[in-house]
């Protein structure tokens, strides 16, 4: 049987990692791989990480089932992250929090759960997007279709014609929105342009799916959630898939989870146990460590202080290194070109460039990034900031 398959041509961000590893040059950078690093180039432990497994190790008296929707714990704190106390309290009766495997565990069961609702559905996806939203969404067979969002002339949003393109919605579309620091081009929405996406779901009639991989990393914990407390505050029906992988460091331990908001209590009671079932179907039910994590440092005082510390240190170092390459990039002469990264929030930004000049940069410089130009902010640091300039000017 297996001798019919065909090969999969490589994934491009996986293909280089791995050609980043066996380069022996001792001066790359590796501005591909989309995860946080230090100014040492790792990705760190947190300490509150550390400290709530630890407690957790210590007190820890069985390995049994957390079941489908995960822990009842990890659940309540993952909602007040996400929509603030008093907003939580308001449409508690009409919210559903369950934890998931990673961001990527929400997305997919909230895919599942939209063919559910409706087999004809289609979800709108910015251009461009991250390139597994596609195949997390599509292979569960719903219809994918993009509308405008990236301007890739000036590095700034298409808005009006994002918004064109959301006024000819209706029942039964979908729109998925980057809550924040959008993954790959970094240029997010603005407190007006969200409330014009909140005007035309309440006109439309349009179901928003807001993808919040990176909630802390933008302007900050509560700044970075706008977006979706503004459409949970005004609309019946929303869909929030959120992952803990950036803010807590808790990668490899695939924490996430998925919310829906539905138009009252009767219904959201229907909803929460289709998609129950729609998750004993996938994986059965959620790994309990990284949820145990984020329940325990949420709910301890201390902790959850010494934790917001280093979330605010890495967005700090993130803005920091933003502002640092623009002036870098203008003391080399660049016209201003490079001006936008400054503008930009999270981890990515597009440089703007091709992939003959992305090549150059590979083969000439070290320097590693996939072919669109999206680079890794958090993979620059201010030792190699100045020859990673200087490489980009070269090739321009």
């Amino acid at each position: 049987m297996f001798e019919s398959l065909e090969p999969m041509p490589p994934d491009a961000i996986l293909g280089l990692m791995e050609a980043f590893r066996a380069d022996p040059r001792d001066h790359k950078i590796d501005l591909g791989v989309g995860v946080y690093k230090d100014d040492r180039g790792e990705t760190p432990v947190l300490r509150a990480v550390k400290q709530a497994e630890e407690r957790l190790l210590a007190r820890e008296s069985t390995k049994s089932y957390v079941g489908p929707a995960g822990a009842e714990g990890t659940n309540a704190r993952l909602q007040s992250l996400l929509f603030g106390d008093a907003l939580s309290t308001r449409i508690d009766e009409r919210m559903g929090v369950f934890q998931t495997p990673g961001g990527c565990g929400a997305l997919r069961v909230a895919a599942e759960f939209v063919l559910r609702c409706k087999p004809d559905a289609v979800i709108h996806v910015p251009d461009p997007t991250w390139a597994n939203h596609v195949p997390l969404l599509g292979d569960a067979g719903v219809e994918i279709r993009e509308y405008p969002y990236f301007d890739r002339e000036t590095s700034g949003l298409r808005f009006d014609a994002m918004a064109e393109h959301l006024g000819g919605l209706g029942p039964g579309d979908l729109v998925l929105l980057h809550g924040c620091c959008h993954n790959p081009c970094g240029a997010d929405l603005d407190s007006g342009q969200w409330q014009s996406v909140l005007e035309l779901a309440q006109q439309r009639g349009f179901t928003p799916f807001v993808d919040l991989a990176y909630q802390g990393f933008g302007d900050g914990l509560e700044e970075d959630a706008f977006g979706i407390r503004l459409l949970a505050a005004g609309l019946p029906e929303l869909i929030v898939a959120s992952s803990c992988s950036k803010n807590f460091g808790l990668y490899r331990e695939r924490t996430g989870a998925i919310a829906l908001l539905s138009g009252d209590g009767r219904t959201a009671s229907t909803a929460r146990s289709q998609l129950l079932n729609v998750v004993r179907g996938i994986y059965s039910m959620p790994p309990s460590h990284g949820g145990a994590i984020v329940e325990e440092i949420l709910g301890d005082e201390s902790l959850r202080r010494d934790w917001k510390q280093e979330l605010d240190a890495m967005r700090d170092r993130i803005n920091g290194l933003r502002s640092l390459l623009v002036e870098r990039f203008d003391a080399r002469g660049d016209g201003g070109r490079f001006g936008f990264i400054e503008r930009q929030r999270g981890m990515f930004s597009f440089l703007g460039i091709d992939p003959g000049q992305v090549k150059a940069l590979r083969e000439e410089h070290a320097i590693y990034m996939i072919d669109s130009s999206r680079i890794n902010v958090a993979g620059a640091s201010r030792e190699n900031v100045d020859r990673l300039c200087d490489a980009v000017m070269s090739v321009l």
